[in-house]
């Protein structure tokens, strides 16, 4: 009595274990980035983008909701920042952060996803979206 393995599609099996990572704007059915990379480290969140090359799309989550103050310090391009609540939902949004500025938000969030210039533009996305990241 052998044991019969299961055949698989190796196509499928690499599709699955590489598949893209996108954040999506769900109510407008919109793409906000093709790929991204989660910062939730303490160490992640407090890099972010500093010294980065050319602009990238960064996803920061925290445990729960709250205020969170953004810095530009030593980012050399603008990018376009949203901010999401506990349902990932976008409660604000700002547009064109400029090099060496600080940003205080007015609402709490518990998703703040950082991108490149004009991706709020592109995407479509305003207040009341629901995004999803995949």
């Amino acid at each position: 009595m052998g044991v019969r393995l299961r055949e698989t599609n190796p196509t499928s099996l690499w599709r699955v274990v590489f598949r893209k990572k996108m954040i999506r704007n769900a109510t407008k059915k919109t793409t906000i980035a093709d790929e991204y990379r989660r910062c939730s480290s303490p160490l992640s969140k407090s890099r972010g983008l500093m010294f980065s090359p050319k602009p990238k799309t960064l996803l920061f989550t925290w445990p729960k909701e709250k205020k969170i103050p953004l810095h530009m310090l030593f980012v050399f391009f603008p990018i376009d920042v949203l901010f999401l609540d506990k349902e990932r939902k976008v409660v604000e949004l700002k547009e064109d952060f400029l090099p060496f500025r600080f940003y205080f938000p007015a609402k709490k969030a518990q998703y703040i996803i950082e991108a490149p210039r004009t991706t709020i533009a592109g995407s479509k996305t305003s207040i009341g979206d629901i995004i999803t990241f995949i």
